[in-house]
């Protein structure tokens, strides 16, 4: 194995190290996370699901896709001419911007339960805005969450009671330095697919006001966990927020609680919404949604129209392509190719995710360093690739055929540790650091 050299995405890494705090603004882009000193880092151009470096080369995205944000795949014709000719008009101006009414009119119509829409630029944002309107409208003010659901001080706060209650909701180690310690106590936490858990936490914290959760992340619901859950809600008074940042617009044309049968009283739809522009929604009952008149909620650039722009027509190039139909059905495929190799190889594979954020998991106690095997040895054939796969509809054959083709050989050398071989041997780059280690 040849000596991998820097490239200037990671020269460049390092210089912002100094002047930028972590490096960048989102945890997961940081190359800490895939391949320490190896990974790419910056882009110079997007297209497809191909992303060229600073050294002008290219690679595959078998990875993130922009961390979940383009289901029709990077810089869509479509949708860029659309955003272009809103710039040429104008973006931002002292009047409002009128695609923000078609867009709530369009959300509505694909979620009948609804009857009212604010909309933001982030997932945190529309995350706390939706908290803030269901506090406004209870007078019980604790929330349970089950899930992964931002940055901001309301979510974190779960963590001031015990540090790792949010451990198996998405990151392991979330410090809530900077929460204040007056919210202690006000955010409490529940597994997925344990009602049980749930329906005491009520019993003892009779002040819960909120239900907060990802409809799925890593598994689907067993046992009737959803409509359970609803009907405990309704029963008891509480209002049932859906966060479906992630999840929404890949396995419907909508949120994925649609597939479940299941309506909460506001949901939340963000990343893929717009295809790599800012845009996320808050969807709610009116009851719930107008007391966003009767607390302060506000932001100037709220109100610019390249978001609304490109997610109407992000909308409307996903019913033409019924592009969750084809993201699944490449979920569903890529699982039964990994189960292939797992078997030829002897390997135990475990899956997680919905069928279009699909990942794998290799039952060893070397996984952790078998991760940054998979990272290291595709991007020697210029591919972007970890344990996780998200879909767009411009995962073509050929690209997955030549991911598939390089992952084998990974499997094959797995396969050699696992029988004896030293895995310290093969890694020629420093191991990736889980989230928050290279944060001390």
């Amino acid at each position: 194995m040849g000596k991998m050299k820097k490239s200037k995405g990671q020269k460049l890494w390092k210089r912002a190290k100094y002047i930028i705090p972590g490096g960048n603004m989102l945890l997961s882009k940081r190359p800490d996370y895939y391949s320490r000193d190896f990974w790419p880092t910056y882009f110079t151009r997007a297209k497809g699901c191909l992303i060229s470096d600073l050294n002008n080369k290219q690679y595959i995205d078998m990875s993130m896709m922009g961390i979940g944000t383009n289901i029709l795949g990077y810089g869509n014709k479509k949708i860029d001419n659309a955003v272009k000719k809103t710039i040429q008009k104008g973006n931002l101006s002292t009047l409002n911007c009128p695609e923000e009414v078609y867009l709530a009119e369009k959300l509505i119509q694909l979620h009948p339960w609804a009857e009212m829409v604010k909309f933001t630029r982030s997932g945190g944002e529309a995350n706390a805005v939706a908290i803030r309107i269901a506090r406004a409208s209870t007078k019980k003010q604790k929330i349970a969450v089950c899930g992964y659901h931002g940055w901001h001080d309301w979510y974190l706060a779960a963590n001031l009671t015990k540090k790792d209650r949010l451990d198996e909701h998405f990151i392991k180690g979330i410090s809530p330095r900077g929460v204040p310690n007056e919210l202690r106590g006000s955010t409490l936490t529940f597994r997925y697919n344990n009602f049980e858990e749930l329906e005491k936490l009520i019993k003892k914290n009779p002040e819960i006001g909120i239900i907060k959760m990802e409809v799925a992340r890593n598994y689907e619901p067993k046992n009737n966990f959803l409509q359970k859950i609803k009907e405990l809600s309704l029963k008891k008074g509480i209002i049932l927020i859906f966060d479906e940042c992630s999840s929404g617009f890949r396995q419907s044309y909508g949120g994925l609680h649609k597939i479940y049968g299941v309506e909460p009283d506001i949901a939340i739809f963000g990343k893929a919404l717009g295809n790599g522009y800012a845009i996320n929604a808050i969807v709610g009952k009116e009851k719930y949604m107008r007391f966003a008149e009767k607390t302060f909620i506000s932001s100037t650039f709220w109100t610019e129209r390249i978001g609304p722009t490109a997610a109407l027509k992000t909308l409307e190039e996903m019913k033409r392509k019924k592009s969750w139909e084809v993201i699944t059905k490449k979920g569903y495929e890529m699982r039964k190719k990994w189960k292939m190799l797992a078997d030829k190889y002897d390997l135990d594979i475990e899956f997680f995710g919905i069928p279009a954020l699909s990942g794998f998991i290799i039952k060893s106690k070397n996984f952790f360093q078998y991760k940054t095997l998979i990272t290291q040895e595709l991007l020697k054939k210029s591919i972007l690739a970890t344990n996780i796969i998200y879909f767009s509809t411009e995962h073509s054959k050929k690209y997955i055929d030549k991911y598939l083709k390089a992952l084998e050989n990974v499997f094959c050398l797995i396969a050699e540790c696992e029988k004896g071989r030293n895995i310290k041997t093969l890694i020629k780059v420093k191991k990736s650091k889980s989230f928050f280690e290279r944060l001390n």
